[in-house]
């Protein structure tokens, strides 16, 4: 036994089942020997990307690895680790390191000593014998806290030595903490819940980490509190319940604004309440904010938070919702439906000017129909989807309702371009009976789109909806000299016709009426393990919900 082989046992000990690599790692080949599944993929960013999309569709609860080449590998991998780091998700990276006589040395990249700041943990494995110890302490890093990366730089000669067998009977897997919120704490949030006048909870990834949203859903219904969730915590609340607000994003449904106008308390659950380009910012004169996040760097970091609670989700909010009945009963405030009624009186105002828009027949076609029709002929209790950076991203998440909890992944406190494809290739690989589908756009797809092959050829059966309008919409704004001296902000491709190349199945839309039925037809080939992308000729659409709360 060597030093990869021991490490791919205790991954296997682990529930480890998919490494998405790229050559060359000794991982790879030991993963094999114990059913590990490699999926090479065409460049080292995507098998990051995959692994980030199947640990989301958990909700951490299975955890997945991915290993890369020493040097240009580790390098290239750079960046889709900062993606999982900026929205908390829980990857284990097992990039190769140079031999260890060389650490140190000039100018061979060290993960360890360059992914310090993109991580909750990166070290590097200096003795075949200390193996099974750093991986339990990245495990319980990666299972308990505050989600995060962690990557564990192996030299090549470390991989190769030779290992004590009986160093694996030693190695004890790690489980999950989830610490409830001190008693007097969750009595103090509760207190001013129901003290609040037109209070709002504002729903992270948190809940879905957590897997309280039905604690979340008890605790709005007891109390009549109207819901919204940020960007990564849609979905953690259905946004067909007469509670939702919607999602808080870059874009935003009115009711969103509306109720934040309104909002005497602003209650955060499982949020970080980070303040971004792509979340809706909250306005704080006359507001009180209080928050719960398993994270004490969480607290007052970007709004001033006046009642800051530390606790993991589910077992928490169980805490307020019994203290809700212990105050109120056991049905709480159910019986009235006045926040309920505002609620769908501001949707109904909102729809009068988007509906005829998700609706419209109007040529080239506007991503605003290609995004109802998506919603309108998916099964959406299976089904996830995800957006890609940019207008895709605008245009989705204030339109699409997600039903279900991860029936919608949502991401964006940094957006690199192309990300979707490997979310959904990771949420296949971890859901295979569920539908998962990304949109995207011309420059999303010139990041990745050569990992459709990946899909093919690993038979991992999604759908790639293509909004094709030839050009990087919005960038005329920031380059407006550039654009029409240079055209800069125009791009080009058949995508349809490189995806049947790459042997997915494709087809290209121009006009309205069809997209639904293209949508079915791709998801059939789906069903059979063949990878879908379906290009629609769209209009360069500048209409967004953007509306912004009062005093921001």
């Amino acid at each position: 036994m060597n030093g990869a082989d021991l490490i791919a046992h205790i991954l296997k000990k682990e529930g480890i089942e998919v490494l998405p690599a790229f050559p060359h790692s000794d991982l790879i080949d030991s993963a094999a020997k114990v059913g590990i599944r490699p999926i090479i993929v065409r460049q080292e960013r995507q098998a990051l990307h995959i692994v980030d999309g199947y640990v989301r569709m958990t909700g951490g609860r299975k955890l997945a690895c991915s290993t890369v080449q020493n040097g240009p590998g580790s390098e290239n991998a750079y960046g889709a680790v900062a993606q999982c780091y900026g929205d908390n998700v829980p990857v284990l990276h097992i990039p190769g390191g140079y031999d260890t006589n060389t650490q140190g040395t000039a100018p061979y990249f060290s993960a360890s000593r360059n992914m310090q700041n993109i991580t909750k943990s990166a070290e590097t494995v200096v003795r075949g014998e200390r193996i099974p110890q750093m991986l339990q302490s990245a495990f319980a890093q990666l299972r308990s806290g505050r989600p995060g990366p962690v990557a564990l730089e192996v030299p090549t000669d470390i991989f190769t030595a030779d290992v004590d067998e009986t160093l694996l009977d030693d190695y004890r897997p790690q489980r999950r903490s989830a610490p409830v919120a001190d008693a007097a704490e969750t009595r103090e949030l509760v207190a001013m819940m129901l003290a609040a006048k037109t209070p709002v909870i504002v729903a992270g990834q948190g809940i879905l980490y957590g897997e309280a949203w039905d604690e979340l859903l008890a605790l709005a219904e007891l109390t009549q509190t109207p819901v919204m969730t940020t960007l990564n915590g849609k979905s953690a609340f259905p946004e067909s319940h007469p509670l939702s607000l919607g999602c808080a994003a870059c874009s935003r449904p009115d009711p969103v604004v509306e109720f934040l106008n309104r909002a005497d308390l602003i209650l955060g659950l499982g949020t970080s309440f980070t303040h971004s380009d792509y979340i809706t910012p909250f306005p704080t004169r006359g507001r009180t904010f209080a928050q719960l996040t398993n994270s004490e760097a969480d607290v007052s970091k970007d709004y001033p938070v006046d009642y800051g609670v530390i606790g993991d989700a589910k077992p928490s909010i169980a805490a307020m919702v019994a203290e809700v009945v212990s105050r109120l009963g056991e049905h709480g405030r159910k019986g009235e439906d006045s926040v309920a009624s505002a609620v769908a009186a501001s949707y109904a105002t909102f729809m009068e000017k988007w509906a005829p828009i998700l609706a419209s027949d109007e040529v080239p076609v506007t991503p605003y129909r290609v995004i109802a029709d998506v919603m309108n002929t998916v099964d959406r209790s299976k089904t996830v989807v995800t957006h890609d950076a940019g207008s895709p991203r605008d245009q989705m998440t204030a339109f699409y309702q997600s039903l279900v909890p991860h029936g919608y992944m949502g991401w964006g406190k940094t957006t690199q371009l192309g990300l979707g494809l490997g979310l959904m290739q990771g949420a296949k690989l971890a859901r295979p009976d569920w539908d998962c589908i990304n949109l995207m756009g011309d420059a999303a797809i010139g990041m990745v789109g050569m990992d459709i092959e990946t899909g093919v050829r690993n038979r991992i059966g999604t759908m790639s909806v293509i909004l094709k309008n030839s050009i990087m919409g919005g960038y005329i704004d920031h380059h407006p000299t550039a654009a029409d001296l240079y055209g800069i902000h125009e791009l080009s491709g058949d995508y349809a016709d490189m995806a049947k190349a790459l042997g997915a199945y494709a087809e290209r839309i121009t006009d309205p009426a069809d997209v639904s039925a293209a949508l079915k037809r791709g998801l059939a080939q789906n069903a059979e393990g063949v990878p879908a992308v379906i290009e629609v000729i769209t209009s360069d659409e500048t209409r967004m919900a953007k509306n912004l709360p009062d005093g921001v």
